[in-house]
């Protein structure tokens, strides 16, 4: 049992502590500067007050970067340390009149929304090797939406230096994107000799053969095409394909990493999403990595609440509000669901007839969506609670 609850404001160069007792009472105030001295003199108060480390937990708020160093050291040095959602400390704080808000304040009610639900403390905590697992599956998440916008900058360059080629080809394989790399505009094709266009088309590695089109399609549109003559902007492509190709490289490491520590940390669990047609390790890594402990999640609905897919209406008197969801809780969480359950709508028959019936019920694209998402949520949250692989009869 707790014995010393801390609650910890974060800023930039310094962070206010407030420590509560075992009753709730007041122990220890104080602030300390954002560093190694900080950081030490911070636990040294803490031990002083309470020797046994594993009786003492410590919150914070998420804020931005500021309290990742301070979460490490704590962990690092064996004390339970919990990264708190601000919209709760935030609702929390309404239940008071009091508009005072200082650091000194907000370290203050962070311990005492602690303390009052000391009892599901345990439900709050990651351990770092999760939270270094939610780090990589959110910079990797990052990194896909820079690589969308980066497809999508190819995309507008190069329909002014040669737009007839994505009507022939996919422009961002391997092979073509190295291919644009050389010849990034029609120009510069009609500039070349016929064998080199040949040698840059050429299989430079499994996955990266031309069936559709040959090198000759190529000459013969750029012979023909009506692009710009523009030397800028064959600069501004190569660019931006370096850019694209840095960026899933980078993203394939991630993934790599990812998977690795998904293997070592969860592998039955893992094993268990996978199991579902259409759910594949990466998005089955990313989804475990938001998720944490599936033992933190009393039922289904808490699940779905906290991924923020829960519905919410607006009623007063006669007045009947659209129904729509919250959107509250783990916004990475809630998207990878998205994911997952477009793929599953793909692959999976049962999700597939689900689908359209919700469809033929009038739903409309989305909404049809979020409806065979809450079905994967319930059927996931029963996979993973009883330790079993995708079998039809879990779905229901």
């Amino acid at each position: 049992m707790e014995t010393l609850i801390v609650g910890v404001d974060v800023s930039k160069e310094s962070f206010s502590v407030t420590g509560l007792d075992g009753s709730g009472v007041p122990s220890f105030t104080d602030a300390f500067p954002m560093d190694a001295d900080g950081f030490s003199k911070f636990l040294g108060t803490m031990t002083a007050q309470q020797p046994d480390i594993s009786a003492i937990v410590v919150g914070m708020e998420s804020t931005a970067c500021y309290h990742i160093n301070l979460f490490s050291y704590l962990m690092a040095h064996g004390i339970r340390a919990i990264i708190i959602n601000p919209l709760l400390i935030a609702n929390f704080t309404k239940l008071t009149l009091r508009k005072t808000k200082t650091d000194k304040k907000d370290a203050s009610t962070i311990a005492q929304f602690l303390f009052i639900h000391r009892d599901t403390i345990n439900q709050m905590s990651l351990s770092q090797d999760m939270q270094d697992m939610r780090d990589l599956a959110r910079e990797r998440e990052s990194i896909a939406q820079l690589i969308s916008a980066g497809k999508s900058e190819i995309k507008r360059v190069l329909q002014t230096t040669f737009p007839e080629l994505e009507r022939l080809c996919d422009v961002y394989t391997g092979i073509m994107l190295a291919f644009l790399k050389d010849f990034p505009s029609a120009r510069l094709i009609r500039m070349s000799k016929r064998q080199e266009i040949v040698k840059a088309l050429e299989p430079r590695g499994q996955g990266n053969r031309i069936s559709t089109f040959t090198a000759d399609d190529v000459i013969n549109l750029a012979k023909n095409s009506v692009g710009l003559v523009s030397p800028a902007k064959e600069v501004i492509l190569r660019g931006k394909i370096s850019t694209l190709l840095h960026l899933e490289d980078r993203q394939a490491e991630l993934t790599h990493m990812l998977t690795n520590y998904c293997t070592s940390l969860l592998v039955e669990d893992l094993k268990i999403v996978t199991s579902v047609e259409g759910i594949s390790n990466g998005t089955g890594t990313t989804f475990l990595a938001e998720l944490g402990d599936i033992a933190n999640y009393e039922n289904h609905k808490k699940l779905i609440a906290y991924a923020g897919i829960d519905p919410t209406v607006y009623q007063s008197g006669k007045y009947q509000g659209t129904s729509r969801i919250s959107k509250r809780g783990n916004k990475h969480l809630r998207r990878v669901l998205w994911l997952m359950t477009v793929n599953v709508i793909h692959h999976n028959d049962i999700f597939k007839d689900y689908y359209q019936k919700k469809k033929q019920a009038g739903l409309p694209y989305k909404k049809a969506v979020l409806a065979t998402m809450h079905k994967l949520t319930r059927m996931l949250f029963a996979m993973l609670s009883h330790k079993q692989q995708y079998v039809k009869t879990l779905v229901n």
